[in-house]
């Protein structure tokens, strides 16, 4: 590959070695990454074949990570679909996804769990919906017509509705999780001894003012991003704002799975990287079209009076704080569950080389944010591990190769070649110290 064709992305499944390779001389514990479903199961289901190849691949790369002193902590479903499953009934707007994952799951568990002990089900439910199913920036790529959003992304939908189908989208994944994780807790976690657990991702939400209009704005802000899964794996149901402010188009849990998804995770994954300011916005009661963007009345803003929440570094605000005020209040808020931070970064635009090598950003990014992680920590928080996006510069879904999150850079035009960056020589004297 030359010039970061997406194709091959940066090509670990042929590099796979080098890369722990990598990890172990860094003094890295863990390794977090994510099975393609398609590569297990080619035609989405079982009845079209298990791709034995695919396996091996996988075990591989479990055997080489465990030789290596390397935890694998894997990922099931990381918005990569198979096609056939989008072709026959739409994915995940159709409740017939849940058998399918779970067959898939099934298959994943019976083969790898005796090595594999941390399962993740799904990565950010809330970005697949939003950018699959409201946005149209991630596959499927569907949105209303009338989208009110989609001059944000210079897109044009052409099928779609945004202001039921991430709802759908979203039931649907829920459902699906919590069949896995009672599939996992009754057919194999006894005596694979392994856990289960699903990755959510939280923007922390600021206040954009102290009037009390701001205030409640932050919290269904919350709602509507976090709280939209973890109410429902906590309490088996929706939080009341979005029953209130969605109504009937937001689905409903049989009693029956209202019980199964209580409780479904034995510890949650969050995904840290940004903070914004929520303000109350009435324009949004009437006068659009019934869209998830306008549905809680809040616009989600990046700065006040003029002035960033943080500074500026690739397309995320800074705000170190946010990932303890996030950690606060899922503590507070959901019995202190057990956590990783399995996702928390920050990107790179339109650099030179040098520029990305040099990298002094990236680590001031980590010191700050591993200040308030430890503070949280202190606070009673029960954080047991940090991973961070990402080792490698790759190809970020609809943004390409365009941001480079890596603490080493991948150079996509000489032979996908790793270099360490300033960061990744950092974090190799960070982990020596601790």
């Amino acid at each position: 590959m030359s010039g970061g064709n997406a194709d091959v992305a940066i090509d670990a499944y042929h590099r796979y070695k080098g890369d722990i390779k990598i990890m172990e001389e860094m003094g890295f514990n863990a390794y977090r990454f994510s099975f393609s479903w398609s590569r297990i199961l080619p035609r989405g289901k079982l009845s079209g074949g298990i791709n034995m190849e695919g396996i091996q691949y996988y075990n591989n790369l479990i055997n080489d990570l465990l030789d290596k002193g390397l935890v694998p902590f894997v990922t099931l479903f990381h918005w990569d679909l198979p096609e056939a499953l989008e072709e026959e009934y739409d994915g995940f707007l159709s409740t017939k996804i849940v058998k399918d994952f779970k067959d898939y799951v099934n298959v994943c568990f019976k083969v790898f769990g005796d090595r594999v002990k941390h399962w993740i089900t799904l990565n950010e439910p809330w970005t697949y919906s939003m950018g699959g199913y409201s946005g149209g920036t991630l596959a499927p790529g569907r949105c209303s017509s009338s989208n009110i959003v989609k001059a944000d992304y210079n897109i044009k939908c052409t099928y779609g509705n945004s202001g039921t189908e991430p709802y759908i989208s979203a039931h649907n994944q829920l459902l699906a999780h919590s069949e896995a994780v009672k599939l996992y807790k009754d057919k194999y976690q006894a005596y694979q001894k392994g856990k289960i657990g699903i990755t959510l991702n939280c923007d922390w939400m600021v206040p954009y003012s102290e009037a009390m209009q701001d205030q409640e704005a932050a919290e269904v802000a919350n709602e509507f991003m976090f709280g939209w899964f973890m109410d429902p794996i906590t309490r088996g149901a929706y939080p009341e704002s979005m029953r209130v402010l969605v109504g009937k188009r937001l689905p409903k849990f049989t009693k029956e799975q209202s019980e199964i998804l209580k409780g479904s995770f034995d510890f949650l994954g969050l995904n840290y990287y940004t903070a914004r300011y929520a303000r109350y916005n009435q324009s949004y009661i009437n006068g659009y079209p019934k869209n998830i963007k306008t549905d809680s009345r809040v616009s989600i803003l990046g700065e006040r009076n003029g002035k960033p929440i943080g500074p500026m570094i690739g397309t995320i605000y800074v705000y170190p704080r946010g990932i303890r005020d996030v950690l606060l209040y899922v503590k507070n808020k959901y019995n202190n569950p057990l956590i990783y931070i399995t996702e928390n970064g920050v990107n790179t635009v339109n650099l030179t080389r040098e520029e990305n090598l040099a990298d002094s950003m990236r680590i001031d990014y980590y010191s700050r944010h591993f200040a308030f992680i430890r503070q949280a920590i202190k606070e009673g928080v029960n954080v047991n591990g940090h991973f961070s996006w990402s080792l490698f510069d790759n190809v970020e879904w609809s943004m390409g190769t365009g941001v480079r999150y890596g603490i080493y850079y991948v150079d996509y035009k000489n032979g996908l070649k790793r270099i360490p960056k300033l960061s990744a020589k950092w974090f190799k004297k960070f982990l020596q110290r601790e």
